[in-house]
């Protein structure tokens, strides 16, 4: 079964619009969760524009269900990740000026930093995944880092999707096998949204886990937060 993990990071951006708490994150996590959410993921990033540093820590003991922290592993995030311990950390090669994730790791040339970073994460009891594009060869060096999974960065599969969907996928669907090949877990996300969404689990039905966001929550200011996550859910069946 693929699980789907809601990104609140947009509910945090529009409470920081206005200051204050409303919408207040914490019950939307919670919400999302009782709607059939199977985890929660946020990307705290330095200058904190959504997701807070404080929010991470509130947000732990809260979760029911898996807790994904996704980030560049600087000294900060690092830290962060260590103090609250969630289900899983993503690693992710965004600079401090990106608007949103736009690549993957380079996990041959980056092979010694990410191998020390998830070796910390690994003591601590944290399953680690690497943000990759769909090229096999990052994804099967991602193993020799000693990643637990690797999320394949979905945003050239959504671009491509409407105009012809079958060439869109089709390097997602040799990334996949090549993580199944070296016995990598496989999550996914960026863009993928109740268009695209179908389709790219029914070539690649192995996939444990989605995180989406922007279009989920843009779905929700339409259909209503429970209805969305249902339909994203059956999605996935």
């Amino acid at each position: 079964m693929t699980k789907l993990s809601v990104n609140i990071n947009k509910v945090a951006t529009l409470r920081n619009a206005r200051g204050g708490n409303n919408p207040n994150v914490l019950r939307v996590a919670q919400d999302c969760e009782r709607f059939g959410a199977q985890g929660i993921t946020v990307h705290p990033r330095p200058d904190e524009r959504h997701i807070r540093y404080q929010d991470v820590r509130e947000l732990k003991p809260l979760i029911t269900t898996e807790f994904n922290i996704e980030g560049n592993p600087i000294e900060e995030y690092v830290k962060l990740v260590l103090e609250v311990k969630p289900t899983q950390v993503t690693l992710v090669p965004d600079g401090r000026d990106q608007i949103t994730s736009n690549h993957g790791w380079d996990t041959i040339e980056n092979e010694t930093f990410l191998t020390q970073v998830i070796g910390q994460f690994h003591e601590a009891g944290i399953r680690t995944s690497i943000f990759v594009d769909a090229n096999p060869a990052m994804v099967m060096n991602a193993r020799q880092c000693g990643a637990d999974r690797v999320e394949l960065y979905t945003e050239p599969y959504a671009a491509g999707y409407a105009a012809q969907r079958d060439e869109a996928i089709k390097p997602f669907i040799e990334a996949a096998m090549a993580a199944r090949e070296c016995h990598l877990g496989l999550n996914a996300g960026h863009d993928l949204s109740l268009e695209n969404l179908r389709f790219f689990h029914e070539q690649i039905p192995w996939t444990d886990e989605v995180s989406i966001g922007h279009a989920l929550i843009c779905d929700a200011l339409y259909l209503g937060l429970e209805e969305t996550i249902r339909r994203y859910r059956d999605c996935l069946t």
